[in-house]
């Protein structure tokens, strides 16, 4: 009998071990997150917040490196050239599934040279206008453009980024034209609304919030199909008569091709702990987010019809590929 409860027990010890064998490592006991943008903006921050919670989850120590330019395609090469073994994760935003459409080419296959991992946040955009404008509202204001055609113009980040195409389907979707002008990064396109330079920007709401509520703009009306709890008193697009207007600025997390792996399964559970925890709800709720609820496969058929929808925008807009 005690030969066999031995031999029992070394069968469980050996299937443990093999069990834990199995549960992928990750090199160096680190993840180094790529940023494609400066350091200090939205992308940037969200980040630091998850890495720091992710790091916590899986026991390992993150890096945030920032690699800004060409819509994010500098900071996105290296990731898709890492080895798909969890140490090289890549978080970035809307800009993703835009420049397919805006470039002639690029350096990787936005839909398979990465693997989706999970929704990170996301935000609505905001309309906001200087303090004086004559427009109280949406409606008067697409009365006001209506009326004067091209005379108009709204500030973006810059050609191709969420903030400019949001501009470009609330031209489509409520029939008005204003003229777009682009600026290197929010910040600058920010104060020459402050200044009175222009009229009118779409932002996204993390970094309008302070100055609307210091009265420096106002808000018309957000980009999302619900409320913030950060503006309640500001309306959306789609209450304000612009029907089905439905833009989010998002934010995602990704790894190198890793065809469904024990690793990419590994982390789509880390991170679903992450945007589940009360430390990254709280952190992105103070910053006018919500946490996402998209992972693995349901996150990679979100990132592809984003891609379709917004390569519909960029060619009804005519804006040309660099």
């Amino acid at each position: 009998m005690r030969i066999v409860l031995m031999a029992i027990t070394a069968i469980m010890f050996f299937a443990s071990g093999e069990a834990r064998s199995s549960v992928p490592e990750i090199p160096g006991n680190s993840i180094r997150i790529i940023v494609p943008f400066s350091a200090g903006g939205p992308t940037d921050v969200l980040a630091r917040v998850v890495g720091k919670v992710l790091g916590d989850k899986l026991g390992v120590t993150t890096y945030i490196e920032n690699k800004p330019g060409a819509s994010g395609i500098i900071g996105t090469e290296p990731v898709v050239r890492s080895p798909p073994d969890g140490a090289v994760l890549l978080l970035t935003a809307t800009h993703h599934v835009i420049t397919p459409s805006l470039y002639k080419s690029i350096p990787y296959d936005t839909k398979k040279d990465l693997s989706p991992i999970a929704l990170v946040a996301a935000a609505p955009n905001a309309i906001l206008v200087t303090k004086n404008f004559p427009a109280n509202n949406i409606a008067e204001l697409i009365e006001i453009l209506k009326k004067n055609p091209g005379k108009y113009s709204f500030g973006s980040a810059g050609t191709g980024s969420a903030n400019h195409l949001s501009g470009e389907l609330f031209k489509q979707m409520a029939g008005v034209d204003i003229v777009h002008i682009p600026y290197k990064g929010n910040g600058p396109a920010m104060n020459d609304l402050i200044g009175g330079h222009i009229p009118m920007i779409f932002d996204s709401l993390p970094t309008v919030v302070n100055a609307s509520k210091g009265g420096l703009v106002r808000a018309l009306a957000l980009t999302g199909l619900k409320r913030s709890p950060l503006l309640p008193d500001v309306p959306t697009l789609d209450e304000s008569g612009v029907k089905g207007f439905n833009v989010q600025a998002w934010f995602g997390i990704y790894m190198p091709q890793a065809n469904n792996s024990p690793i990419y399964q590994k982390l789509v559970a880390a991170m679903k702990e992450v945007n589940e925890s009360a430390e990254a709800k709280q952190k992105l709720a103070e910053m006018g987010v919500e946490t996402g609820n998209l992972y693995g496969d349901e996150f990679r058929a979100f990132v592809d019809s984003e891609i379709e929808r917004w390569a519909a925008v960029v060619k009804k807009a005519n804006i040309p590929p660099e």
